[in-house]
């Protein structure tokens, strides 16, 4: 394969689609780390020991498996930077998000083409978590809710929000609410122009699609975002992007939910793909920035001085014009800085916001020829960043780079600590990464804990 006449093509497809997201847009304007976890969950605010990577199989590779790896990152360990476990489920489920229950004890990890749900035990011994249920009927369970996505902690539930439906595979979904049990519990569908369900409907849309959630409960306020559905995000990339009706298929909406009622109350357009939600934690920033992966804009969800709930496109990602393609963000402990990776130059950028309706780029630095989470420590001091998008939309040949990677952050530059070749490994692609740490359990630590332990009142 000619890589780099493959990559010009891929970009040419992007541009090319650019004008059609452009033209939609015009009279409708259109992804894990330490502080991006629930404020109701116990968190880590020292040194974490772990990083478990949620990895996508791939096809002639290892066991072609998904599975749950295990890095040691812990400085003072003899396997620092080495992976010391990993945890194959079976199958290819396309692997993508995983979140820990509000004890965090245990890890749930979605499959957004099969829609199984892996349960691990990862307290028993954090460095070897332990596979111990798969729930299989998520699709039935939930009323025909496809694609689960974001697993959230709430006090003793797990708030799962899909991508999609068992009915036409389009980006109409739900959040699906389950106890930490398993169990299912409830189904909240988004609201629709066809079923409000109690909505204000703010601007042009109210398409019903699903992506990511995120709570503030000192506001009672939930927040859900919107991408695209199973028949988007399943298809190969340069095939959907010179679709133009696939092309229609992306989600433009932020939706404010009443946190403890679950019920929608405004509907905001966010257009052009809002993904990932990350929430201020200073109890009086009453605020959250999501990314628009189409239109590679910041957008501020704010409550205003009346105590209302507003939207506004705060600042611009990179070039628009050359489809960056915004990925994963990750907010700051202190709410001074968001980094936000884009996916085709392989790129983070890091964005003052000690004004939240201003941000400011103060950082840039190339990471990979692709590169799609940013996990944060909540110190602020260590950065890691993984490689996969989606097993389809990944880049080809020799840029097809699959790593977990971290580094040092000094308020100036990052440093590179150390790097793990996934391919090389025969693991996989690497997508998404959550932190472990012995002190959590401090008993099953074999050692002295070197993390902290705290746990936020929301």
């Amino acid at each position: 394969m000619n890589t780099k006449k493959s990559i010009n093509s891929w970009q040419t497809l992007l541009k090319a689609c650019a004008f059609t997201v452009s033209s939609l847009l015009i009279s409708a304007p259109i992804q894990a780390d330490e502080t991006c976890q629930s404020p109701y969950m116990a968190k880590i605010v020292g040194q974490e020991d772990f990083v478990y990577v949620w990895t996508l199989g791939m096809e002639g590779l290892g066991d072609e498996q998904d599975k749950l790896v295990t890095v040691d990152v812990n400085p003072k360990s003899k396997n620092y930077g080495k992976v010391i476990n990993s945890l194959s489920v079976g199958g290819r489920n396309e692997a993508h998000h995983s979140g820990f229950t509000d004890d965090r004890k245990y890890l749930w990890a979605g499959g957004l083409d099969t829609n199984k749900i892996f349960i691990f035990d990862v307290h028993t011994d954090p460095a070897k978590p332990k596979l111990t249920k798969v729930i299989k009927d998520f699709v039935s369970k939930s009323g025909g809710v496809v694609g689960p996505h974001t697993t959230y902690a709430l006090p003793g539930r797990m708030m799962i929000t899909g991508l999609s439906n068992n009915k036409d595979h389009g980006g109409r979904t739900a959040m699906v609410e389950y106890s930490n049990k398993g169990e299912h519990i409830v189904t909240h569908w988004t609201p629709t122009d066809g079923d409000l369900r109690g909505a204000v409907k703010t601007g042009s849309y109210a398409d019903g699609y699903g992506y990511d959630v995120r709570v503030l409960p000192r506001r009672n306020a939930m927040f859900s975002s919107s991408f695209t559905g199973w028949s988007n995000y399943m298809m190969d990339f340069g095939k959907m992007l010179g679709d133009g009706e696939a092309m229609k298929r992306f989600g433009n909406t932020v939706v404010q939910w009443d946190l403890h009622a679950r019920q929608p109350k405004k509907i905001f357009d966010v257009p052009g793909a809002p993904l990932e939600i990350r929430c201020a934690w200073n109890p009086n920033h009453n605020y959250c920035f999501t990314t628009t992966a189409l239109t590679s804009k910041i957008w501020l969800i704010y409550e205003d001085d009346k105590g209302q709930w507003q939207s506004k496109a705060v600042a611009d990602i990179g070039d628009p014009s050359k489809i960056p393609l915004p990925v994963d963000i990750s907010i700051q402990s202190d709410d001074q800085m968001l980094w936000v990776n884009t996916f085709m130059d392989g790129k983070t950028r890091g964005f003052d916001i000690s004004d939240p309706f201003n941000p400011k780029q103060v950082f840039e630095q190339k990471i990979g020829k692709q590169v799609n989470m940013v996990s944060s420590s909540w110190d602020g001091k260590r950065l890691y960043y993984s490689s996969s998008l989606l097993s389809n939309w990944d880049k080809k040949g020799a840029d097809n780079e699959q790593y977990l990677k971290l580094f040092s952050w000094d308020g100036k530059k990052l440093t590179e600590k150390f790097s793990i070749d996934f391919i090389k490994e025969k693991l996989g692609r690497a997508h998404q990464m959550r932190f472990g740490a012995y002190s959590l359990y401090a008993s099953k630590s074999p050692e002295k804990p070197v993390g902290l332990l705290a746990k936020l009142n929301p």
